[in-house]
């Protein structure tokens, strides 16, 4: 995506004053991103590198009130949300969320916050990117029978891309010590080193907060809730804020619902462990944006994915017409 131009933004501001009013009615809008690449990565093709990301982040800059979400959701509360206002937020703890978006973020003096899974910090892995990463080294002719998941050919990018979505469909909701097992043989399988320094270490969380960026809690280990005991859930979303606010020295008040969708990866009975732990708000995946009178333990988020700033920044004027359908 480019930078929009003098025109594309006055037309999406324009049709903002009419689609994203603010006051006691406004909604809030408050966009998901889990990596920035430096450059283009053909196995990555859903993530953003920085050229796009900057495109983006201009974007938000000229054309909305960017908020930090914390404060956004308080002026949400009170009915004193800007018009067109929106929040950037960040899944599961990227080093390249440091070190690639946040000078960008930076740049545009665009708040924003991550959500931290701490239990992969220092060199952890999450199963997903084993999976991916290991998909990325295989040889074209990779035999995983042994492991239920039959014989790829990954004769290209797009092969390899559409074989990990695959395998990671199949492993996400299996209990997460038999997921992260399954991941691993797959590494085995294909015996090729993985990188450890995907994630942030704690020093780089903590530099992150140091530079304003909010830190907020996604579990320790980014369990589907659901696919857990309460007992292990509750463990999961205490103990990420208790880590983190070590880390940082500073309140952790926000949460992200690994996965996020309602009713599939989590349920009321988190929402009501969210809320017990202290938080003050938390973000699913559900689309939409969030509207007076909304659940603040459910917060929507939308993710566009359009490559034009005119159709990306009306996808998401769109969006604040739409009331998530939140069933928990």
């Amino acid at each position: 995506m480019r930078v929009p131009s003098t025109l594309e933004s006055l037309a999406i501001r324009t049709g903002g004053r009419l689609l994203a009013r603010g006051g006691p009615g406004a909604s809030l809008a408050v966009l998901i991103f889990h990596r920035v690449l430096e450059t283009k990565d053909e196995l990555l093709p859903y993530e953003p590198d920085a050229a796009e990301f900057s495109a983006l982040m201009s974007l938000a800059s000229r054309c909305f009130n960017v908020l930090p979400l914390t404060e956004a959701v308080e002026r949400l509360r009170q009915g004193k949300l800007p018009s067109r206002a929106l929040s950037i937020t960040f899944d599961d703890g990227y080093a390249n969320n440091l070190h690639v978006a946040q000078p960008i973020l930076a740049a545009h003096r665009v708040p924003a916050t991550v959500f931290v899974a701490p239990g992969y910090l220092d060199g952890g892995r999450m199963f997903n990117d084993t999976v991916i990463e290991s998909i990325r080294r295989a040889p074209p002719d990779l035999d995983l029978s042994n492991e239920g998941l039959g014989r790829l050919e990954l004769s290209d990018a797009s092969s390899r891309v559409k074989a990990y979505v695959e395998i990671i469909g199949k492993l996400k909701y299996l209990d997460p010590a038999q997921r992260s097992h399954r991941a691993e043989r797959i590494a085995e399988r294909v015996g090729a080193p993985l990188p450890n320094d995907l994630m942030m270490t704690s020093r780089e969380v903590k530099q992150l907060h140091e530079l304003g960026v909010e830190i907020g809690a996604h579990t320790v280990t980014h369990p589907i809730l659901k696919s857990v005991a309460t007992e292990i859930a509750r463990d999961e979303i205490v103990r990420s804020k208790q880590i983190l606010e070590e880390l940082i020295g500073q309140p952790v008040r926000s949460f992200a619902y690994p996965n996020g969708a309602p009713q599939k990866d989590y349920g009321p009975e988190h929402v009501r462990l969210v809320s017990e732990a202290g938080f003050d708000l938390a973000l699913s995946t559900s689309w939409g944006t969030a509207q007076a009178g909304c659940d603040v333990f459910q917060l929507p988020r939308v993710a566009p994915w359009d490559r034009s700033p005119l159709r990306y920044g009306a996808r998401i004027l769109r969006s604040y017409g739409e009331r998530a359908r939140l069933t928990t």
